[in-house]
């Protein structure tokens, strides 16, 4: 139990490491952190994920980190990446799958803070709500997780990768890719999937 326990710890910080980073430019106190990571000897995608992470952070210079940002992410009209699910999976902003994840969200009794400007298929909210749901039961895990976040995030890491002025976030993409592949494989090997299951909605703490 302990295991899971620390397991479940892990994947909620990550995933709140995403949507931080993925949310805004990453302060100071957050590169720095990443900058000196103690990371496992042991080779994996995610090892050398987290590697290639911190060296992007101990070479990463303020001024431009925010221009990068500024590049992929705001852009003059849009910045080069579009980290919007409908756009990944639907070829359009405001599509069916913002739909969709507005409707999980309802059953799931998350509710959007007024304060939150973007749709609800930003990647950064998709992995807040994925960290919410680490202390749930796993089907309602996987079935959010397939449903919402499965289908695009290896598009959305390609698009970064294949950005002209992606230098740090090269490296959140690896973690991206990393940590993706590494959830679709626990779910698999965990839980036969059911292409029909509802999201269980009790037990959910609500979304404040």
């Amino acid at each position: 139990m302990e295991n899971n326990n620390e397991q479940a710890t892990l994947r909620q910080d990550i995933y709140l490491l995403l949507a931080s980073l993925f949310r805004q430019l990453p302060s100071q106190d957050l590169v720095a952190f990443l900058a000196d990571l103690e990371i496992e000897s042991a080779e994996s995608a995610m090892q050398q994920a987290w590697q290639a992470l911190k060296v992007a952070a101990q070479e990463s210079e303020p001024e431009a980190l925010e221009d990068e940002f500024q590049d992929l992410f705001i852009g003059i009209g849009r910045g080069e990446v579009v980290p919007f699910g409908s756009w990944h999976m639907a070829g359009a902003l405001m599509e069916k799958p913002l739909a969709e994840i507005r409707n999980d969200l309802e059953i799931l009794g998350f509710e959007r803070e007024d304060n939150v400007k973007e749709p609800e298929d930003h990647i950064s909210a998709l992995c807040e709500v994925m960290a919410m749901l680490t202390s749930e039961q796993e089907c309602t895990q996987q079935v959010f997780f397939n449903k919402h976040i499965a289908p695009w995030y290896e598009s959305l890491a390609k698009q970064i990768e294949q950005a002209q002025h992606a230098k740090f976030y090269l490296a959140v993409a690896q973690l991206l890719r990393a940590f993706g592949t590494v959830e679709q494989v626990q779910f698999s090997q965990n839980i036969k999937s059911k292409t029909h299951l509802k999201i269980d909605v009790k037990n959910v703490t609500e979304y404040e």
